[in-house]
């Protein structure tokens, strides 16, 4: 055998080897399929299977390009971003996170002038409504305190109707008498003895009303004859004395540990008295309102009586202070 012999009979051989070898991969491929189906309890692949299997390695080293549908060109959706789970922090629920979406607040431009807008609108009612609530102040009041209210300003309309016409004709004397300094001194010398009257120092008489606390209970305090007093004066009472106590602009009202009231730091005695000088017909409404004082002790079953009169005197005298700040201006 020569060298060219022996070179060909090694290349048969070789050529031989590859081809056995070839065969034996061909047939370890079309056995696989049917160990598959074999384990998922399917039928083996049959005779004909083969020669699809040997063509599986070419269709699979070349895979056909799948054609593109439409939503191919569009960006697939992403999946929403989870929250970082923080150890020992349990999960929110549907309250916290509708509660993360609102704060912190992220407002645009147009959210903002819309608040400030708003913001705006609402406080122009509210000074409206307080503007309107300031002008209508009675509107909300009962109808005995309207009642009293015009009664009192009715009340005061006249004493000051009273004082201008007393004043008118003082200067009308004045102008037209002879001799000015006597008139003057003779009104001058009137003027004191008003005055005495309203300060408790000089004696008083003339019509008014006499008003009858009878509270055997002791149910009567403090607090309520100085209501009692305050609605007298502001019918127009020009002088007023309860038991022998003058009533004056400085008279206090207090309550005593052992029962009964004070006045003026004196113990006043039942049943209690009012004498009051002025008009009866402004007087006795005054304390008869609905709401007025009768009503308020009816209610605690303290008896009352008022008796009018032509003629009462207020007798007790109230000894006046001298002052110890207060001095005369110069002018």
């Amino acid at each position: 055998m020569t060298h060219d012999e022996s070179r060909e009979q090694a290349e048969r051989d070789a050529a031989e080897r590859d081809a056995r070898e070839e065969t034996a991969a061909l047939s370890e491929s079309a056995a696989a399929p049917a160990v598959v189906a074999a384990e998922l309890g399917g039928e083996p692949a049959t005779e004909a299977e083969p020669a699809s299997a040997a063509q599986a390695p070419e269709s699979a080293e070349h895979p056909e390009p799948e054609p593109l549908t439409e939503d191919a060109s569009e960006p697939a959706e992403q999946p929403p971003v989870e929250e970082p789970y923080v150890p020992g922090r349990p999960p929110l629920d549907g309250r916290g996170r509708l509660r993360k979406a609102l704060w912190p607040p992220r407002l645009s431009r147009g959210q903002l002038v819309v608040a400030l807008l708003l913001f705006a609108l609402g406080l122009g009612l509210a000074i409206q409504v307080r503007s309107t609530n300031d002008h209508s102040a009675l509107r909300g009041a009962r109808q005995e305190d309207l009642v009293r209210i015009l009664d009192e300003l009715d009340s005061r309309q006249q004493r000051l109707q009273q004082e201008k016409a007393q004043l008118d004709q003082s200067l009308t004397q004045l102008e037209s008498s002879s001799n000015q300094a006597k008139e003057a001194q003779e009104q001058t010398r009137q003027k004191a003895l008003e005055l005495g009257v309203l300060a408790g120092t000089v004696k008083a008489s003339g019509p008014g009303i006499v008003l009858t606390v009878d509270d055997p209970q002791g149910q009567v305090k403090a607090d309520m004859l100085l209501d009692t007093l305050q609605e007298l004066r502001a019918a127009g009472a020009e002088a007023i004395q309860i038991n022998d106590v003058r009533v004056v602009a400085h008279t206090y009202f207090t309550d005593l540990p052992s029962g009964g009231v004070a006045i003026d730091g004196k113990k006043v005695a039942q049943p209690y008295h009012f004498t009051v000088i002025g008009n009866p017909q402004d007087l006795t409404p005054a304390l008869n309102i609905p709401g007025g004082i009768v009503r308020t002790l009816e209610k605690e079953q303290v008896g009352t009586n008022i008796s009018e009169q032509q003629k009462v005197t207020v007798d007790a005298l109230a000894v006046p202070g001298s002052a110890q700040f207060a001095k005369p201006a110069a002018k």
